[in-house]
């Protein structure tokens, strides 16, 4: 059976919603909502088949744009190859130009039952946070509260409760702290620890260190809970998507005070990295808000970052 080789195209607005448009009822897997895109032509490359058809389509041009993902799907009568890029910036406005439904939709309301089943790795992939917020040092338990309530109010999409060095006591009062905390605001909380200890607290999502990650030889959590890891070099990377990592966080991709001794990768390393496996991956290392965008142009996912967010004026 001959495999489709299909140019798709992530569109996402500032308000976080995302353009798709809705397949004719006549065509395959028709009547479903999907992300836009069109068939490689004989010749061309994914950007200017990109190009092509989004402007055909929707009547918008990319004017920059970086990979998201590969997926290779298998529909029983029909075998397709998706190659997902995100659009970082378009002229025109979007428009139904062959008579198609067109929308922007939030992207937390995005139903994978409306689409077809090759583009349910696309929702998982774009309705990640862009930003994780890690905690960082505090001197006491109390302070540590005091400084999550601060970071809890900047409304971060994703916190991942990280404390190195704590006596088992101050590690449980800490972390019970910040479950209760991030569950009050709905903030999702990711726990950084071995997945033993994770089991004893009751947590909804494991992050695991480097020097864990070499150590296992399955996922550690049920699928309906999210794993996570920390990767310096390609060999982890493919680790991680062994065990079906949901996400990793690789560093060091600048230069960072916490670890000097550290060698940054840069950009361009990251973007090797990112073409090299397909997972979703943070950048870690040196990172604030306004890397995201450049994030995305190298393949990432989003940012990862401590001191961007973590307040440590206060009690340290």
């Amino acid at each position: 059976m001959k495999t489709v080789h299909v140019a798709v195209g992530v569109v996402i607005d500032e308000a976080r919603r995302v353009l798709v448009s809705l397949r004719d009822a006549q065509a395959h897997q028709g009547g479903l909502w999907e992300f836009p895109g069109g068939k490689c032509e004989p010749g061309e490359t994914i950007e200017e088949a990109l190009r092509r058809a989004l402007d055909e389509e929707l009547g918008i041009q990319v004017l920059s744009d970086a990979p998201l993902c590969k997926i290779e799907h298998d529909y029983g009568d029909k075998r397709v190859l998706l190659e997902v890029r995100r659009v970082l910036s378009f002229a025109g406005e979007a428009q139904g130009r062959e008579g198609q439904a067109v929308r922007w939709a939030a992207l937390n309301s995005l139903d994978p039952a409306q689409f077809p089943a090759a583009n349910l790795p696309i929702i998982r992939r774009i309705q990640l946070a862009e930003r994780i917020a890690i905690t960082g040092s505090a001197a006491s338990n109390a302070a540590f509260t005091a400084q999550l309530k601060k970071l809890i109010s900047k409304h971060p999409p994703l916190i991942q409760f990280r404390q190195r060095d704590l006596s088992d006591e101050d590690f449980q009062s800490r972390v019970q702290s910040a479950l209760a905390l991030c569950r009050a605001h709905a903030i999702p909380l990711t726990i950084n620890t071995d997945p033993t200890r994770f089991e004893a607290l009751g947590g909804d999502a494991l992050h695991v260190n480097s020097a864990v990650l070499r150590q296992l030889k399955h996922r550690p959590v049920p699928a309906q809970m999210r794993f996570s890891a920390s990767c310096h070099c390609v060999e982890e990377l493919h680790m991680a998507a062994a065990l079906q990592a949901d996400y990793v966080l690789l560093s060091p991709v600048a230069s960072t005070t916490s670890h000097p001794e550290q060698s940054p990768m840069g950009w361009e390393r990251l973007a090797q990295f990112t073409s090299a496996v397909d997972l979703p991956i943070y950048a870690l290392g040196g990172m604030t808000v306004d890397d995201i965008p450049i994030a995305f142009a190298h393949g990432a996912v989003g940012i990862a970052a401590i001191s961007a967010f973590w307040d440590s004026s206060s009690g340290e």
